[in-house]
């Protein structure tokens, strides 16, 4: 049995250079402590039971060894990849995919829900990795369509949300049909008497690393929890919460399927975009839901413990517990999924009276310290709640849209019998789209922001090999003779960085509205400002942003986006708002006067 953690390098290990371009094109630098635990073990040919908790990079700690000793092109199942659910398969089914880009290496994905004819098709092609839930594995190895004689290796990943779900059966079938000498590898969460029975039956003296369990930290996850007030329902306890606290996004617990339902219906009546996911919904509807996850289009997920086991959601906020689970590891699984790989997370739990057990035991067994915050008395809630909606509206009214024409129409609608419901539709109506618009508009900035960066670099890049050439072309006499320290110096500037050339050395970024390199000319979907004071002044984007669009009188999807420095900021604006920002000038931020001005190219 081992405890260890390496520190080893991915460049340490003997790895095929196709391999490591398909690890470098991931962004992999150094490995997380599963990855250098395990990985030389397995290439070593090992069997490994390792118990490591979600979101610590186990699928490439499986997956690059995996990938390094199957051989590539024979088009037959060298490695089988089992998880517990769908969502599971697929992603470690794309994280293999994208390892094996620059290797002849084939990866395949079975589950149920999906058709079982373009399975089978797949499978009759060739593929050397399959990746798979057990049950339909099982299937097709059944109906001869799914052959196991080649398997080298074989993966149970979540092998202990795989049995507690009912698939032990399925397991041991499958394993029984693989060779006899093959390698296998165990990864849990957790390591209960089932797994130890499985591992003892199929598993050849395995090496046991140790890098979770009761010893589970969460030293990145700040945990608080709201006592739920009784007097108004619970699903409002929730709303007052996500008002209060605003998470960029978040899953949502439930213990129940009748939970994620009520909840997702209630966050959507109440403006908030939510989408429900547990065990009943049909595989087309999980899908799209999980296209919507994945491609940050959707601000809440409301889910059960065993329809979001697997997913992995890159960036993810906050946790939310609408009910704390009973056993408290299951609370444990449920905050992993926020400050993953070092990154900060917050879960925030609604606690009743009847979890002060859960709560009790997760501090006592597992030293977890929560923050105590309280939730706003319902008149505090009605306060907060018209308020924000107020300025909101406020905001958007400042942007010198014609509403005058309406007003009698309010006044008119008021009064009827229908009117409140009239007069609510259109404001659901306005906040729904309105903040759809703003999210749509900030994604389109942070594009266009990016795009000018790149620009930018071009154009340095070839300002550089232009000057280089031209002192390239000089009377050989011309040129000022290096000294040895100068040319020592120069060879640590790698060739063609664009941080230095023959010419000399790029001179620091200048600070002054005179000297600052800037963007080519005004591009036709956006407008390009210097604006001071910058970052220095205790400024973030956002609060910049708003700030900005409110003291210009302008709505705050007027700014596309905003790249903040220390002493100033260039935000791109919409064509036709400029002039009203050019106007705030002189007017104060903070106590500081604004500087605004058109952003000029530098002149060359």
């Amino acid at each position: 049995m081992s405890d260890y953690v390496s520190t080893t390098s991915f460049a340490d290990l003997p790895l095929s250079e196709e391999l490591r371009r398909g690890i470098a094109d991931r962004g992999y630098v150094q490995p997380t402590p599963v990855q250098a635990a395990v990985i030389g073990l397995i290439l070593a040919g090992r069997d490994v039971i390792c118990r490591s908790k979600t979101g610590t990079g186990k699928t490439a700690a499986f997956g690059i060894p995996l990938l390094e000793r199957i051989p590539g092109g024979t088009r037959k199942a060298s490695a089988l990849v089992l998880c517990n659910t769908r969502e599971l398969a697929l992603q470690v089914s794309e994280e293999l995919k994208a390892l094996a880009t620059h290797k002849n290496i084939e990866v395949i994905a079975v589950y149920g829900g999906a058709p079982m004819g373009v399975q089978t098709d797949a499978l009759r092609a060739g593929a050397e990795v399959i990746v798979g839930t057990p049950g339909r594995v099982y299937d097709h190895i059944r109906r001869g369509s799914l052959k196991l004689d080649d398997t080298r290796i074989a993966v149970l990943d979540e092998a202990d949300e795989m049995l507690s779900a009912g698939f032990f059966e399925e397991v041991t079938r499958i394993l029984d049909h693989l060779p006899r000498d093959r390698q296998t590898l165990l990864f849990s969460a957790t390591v209960p008497p089932d797994i130890e029975h499985l591992a003892s039956k199929y598993l050849r003296d395995p090496e046991t690393i140790l890098l979770s369990g009761d010893q589970f930290t969460v030293e990145h996850i700040k945990n608080v929890i709201y006592d739920v007030v009784d007097q108004y329902p619970k699903p409002r306890n929730l709303l007052y919460l996500l008002e209060r606290e605003d998470p960029d996004s978040a899953i949502v617990f439930c213990n129940t399927r009748t939970d994620t339902e009520l909840i997702a219906n209630v966050l959507n009546r109440n403006g908030l975009d939510a989408e429900m996911l547990n065990g009943d919904l049909p595989q087309k509807e999980r899908e799209r839901v999980m296209g919507k996850v994945k491609r940050g289009e959707l601000k809440f997920m409301v889910a059960t413990d065993i329809a979001a086991r697997g997913i992995d959601i890159s960036d993810l906020s906050h946790v939310i517990n609408y009910s704390l689970p009973e056993d408290p590891a299951v609370y444990l699984h449920r905050v992993g999924r926020t400050g993953r790989i070092g990154k900060k997370g917050t879960a925030i739990s609604l606690v009743s009276g009847a979890e002060i057990v859960t709560l009790s035991a997760l501090q006592k067994r597992f030293g977890i310290e929560f923050e105590q915050r309280r939730l706003p008395t319902p008149e505090e809630a009605k306060t907060a709640w018209v308020e924000k909606h107020a300025k909101e509206l406020r905001e958007a009214m400042t942007g010198g849209m014609a509403y005058d024409a309406f007003l009698s129409l309010a006044v008119d609608l008021s009064t009827r019998d229908d009117g409140r419901g009239l007069l609510a539709y259109a404001l659901k109506y306005f906040f729904t789209h309105h903040r759809m618009e703003k999210a749509q508009a900030r994604a389109a900035g942070e594009k266009l922001l990016e795009s000018h960066k790149v620009e930018q670099v071009h154009r340095e890049q070839k300002k550089a090999r232009g000057e280089h050439d031209r002192t390239r072309r000089k009377p050989r006499l011309e040129r000022k003779q290096e000294t040895a320290d100068e040319r020592a110096e120069g060879s640590a500037v790698p060739s063609g960085s664009g941080l230095g050339s023959a010419a000399g050395p790029i001179e620091p970024a200048a600070d002054t509205p005179s000297e600052r390199a800037e963007a080519p000319a005004t591009a036709l979907d956006r407008v390009k400002l210097f604006v001071s004071p910058g970052a220095e002044d205790g400024w973030e984007k956002e609060s910049f942003a708003s700030a900005l669009s409110a003291l210009a009188g302008q709505p705050r999807e007027s700014i596309l986006a905003v790249d903040l420095k220390p002493r100033y900021a260039y935000v791109l604006v919409r064509p036709g708002s400029e002039q009203a920002y050019l106007a705030a000038a002189g007017r104060t931020l903070k106590e500081k006067p604004l500087t605004v001005e058109i952003a000029r190219p530098r002149k060359r």
